[in-house]
């Protein structure tokens, strides 16, 4: 990750613990939290470094006496010090006032520098993160509220799936009683017509009855006819008396059929 000799031990320490705590995070969401574990560089880095992919890939550093492979530790800058000694006595032969000057490490303010400048970095990378962290973030509310909203609507549309199902019932209960309806509507036709077909037997019956007893009075008449042709001698009174009582008779037989 480019941090050797930019940061103090327990400063990278630090920093590995917040590197697996969030490779954790994404590695293991909670349930029905979605991730994005490719937005983070370097997931896929801490990925093979804790199942143990880069065993042996990485230099060994070695422990330096002066602790050089770390940041030094922050000493207060030093400025440089001039001491001006006179001599209180006059030389003897003479000579100029000597002027003695004190130099610190010149080297510190490199150092100071480059400590400024892995802080500097520290600090970017620590910024990104953060950033990543609330683009994350905030895509994770956007989801929740993508999920939240199709969650309502598919209880609006398990709602009318409901009532349409419960509509359906009725119809089919309502068909139900219909078809119970007609067939008993059904059964009564059928006894109805049972019923004409016994009559229309019964009047075919009647008819042919009232046939055969026509056939029979006309041949009735008929002998009567001859016999009143054969008997004129006998009292026309009588005779016409016969044939009217006849004829009444005749008459009201077929008023009864």
């Amino acid at each position: 990750m480019g941090l050797q000799h930019k940061m103090t031990h327990s400063q990278a320490s630090k920093k590995w613990e917040n590197l697996k705590k969030r490779y954790k995070d994404l590695k293991n969401p909670p349930d029905g939290v979605k991730v994005f574990p490719e937005t983070w560089p370097y997931f896929n880095l801490i990925d093979d470094a804790m199942e143990g992919r880069l065993k042996g890939s990485a230099p060994i550093l070695k422990a330096l006496p002066t602790n050089g492979d770390f940041l030094p530790i922050y000493k207060p800058k030093k400025r440089k010090a001039s001491m001006v000694i006179n001599s209180p006595v006059p030389s003897l032969a003479g000579g100029p006032e000597i002027e003695v000057t004190l130099n610190g490490d010149e080297d510190e303010e490199t150092v100071q520098d480059e400590e400024s400048q892995g802080m500097d970095h520290t600090m970017q990378e620590m910024e990104h993160d953060r950033n990543t962290m609330d683009s994350e973030r905030q895509a994770m509310e956007r989801e929740k509220q993508v999920i939240e909203r199709e969650r309502l609507v598919l209880q609006r549309e398990r709602a009318v799936l409901y009532r349409e199902v419960a509509a359906l019932d009725r119809d089919r209960a309502s068909l139900e009683r219909e078809r119970a309806t007609i067939e008993r509507e059904k059964a009564v036709m059928e006894r109805e017509r049972a019923m004409v077909e016994r009559d229309r037997g019964a009047v075919s019956r009647d008819w042919l009855a009232l046939e055969r007893e026509k056939a029979r009075l006309e041949k009735l008449k008929e002998r009567t006819e001859e016999v009143t042709e054969e008997s004129s001698k006998v009292n026309d009174t009588d005779v016409l008396d016969r044939k009217e009582r006849f004829l009444n008779l005749f008459e009201k037989l077929i008023e009864n059929f």
